[in-house]
């Protein structure tokens, strides 16, 4: 039976480290889908659909045909339940420092509690992506510094041109 992950977040926007982690993941699955959290309460800078089309934008850059193993769904509610309705037995979660741990402990813990036929796995982002946040790039681009090295051009574009609105 093909073993299906989730990948949820905001992805406000998607950025370089994101995206390592989900190239890393589509070797733990069969099969990925990235959830884009609705989580309008965190206050987005982009829409919805704005995500979602950025996200997808980016998967089809993935390496070795793994972009035909992934798929992006916007979702709203709890992550288990989004989980169920996708047959996903795997929830993927990135781990930037360990700060970032005390956090994802407490979620998990609280998936398992809420379903416990639901695994999650830590991936640890790579060190040369280990700083990145979105929050982060939206303050520097906000700040007219240069987030080349932090996110895609195509990413970049979007944020240069929801910054001068």
């Amino acid at each position: 039976m093909p073993r299906t992950g989730i990948y949820p977040g905001t992805f406000d926007p998607v950025t370089n480290g994101h995206m390592d982690i989900i190239s890393r993941a589509t070797r733990v699955v069969d099969k990925l889908i990235i959830g884009v959290a609705i989580n309008a309460g965190k206050g987005p800078l982009f829409s919805l659909e704005e995500r979602v089309a950025m996200v997808e934008h980016e998967i089809l850059q993935l390496p070795d045909g793994a972009s035909e193993r992934v798929s992006v769904q916007p979702f709203e509610g709890l992550l288990t339940d989004f989980a169920v309705s996708c047959n996903a037995s795997l929830i993927v979660r990135g781990l930037r420092a360990v700060s970032d741990f005390e956090y994802e402990f407490q979620m998990t813990g609280m998936n398992r509690k809420l379903n416990s036929e639901i695994e999650t796995v830590f991936l640890t982002a790579s060190e040369k992506h280990q700083f990145i946040s979105s929050a982060l790039v939206k303050e520097i681009v906000s700040m007219g510094g240069d987030i080349t090295h932090f996110v895609a051009s195509n990413v970049r574009d979007k944020l240069l041109e929801k910054n001068s609105e």
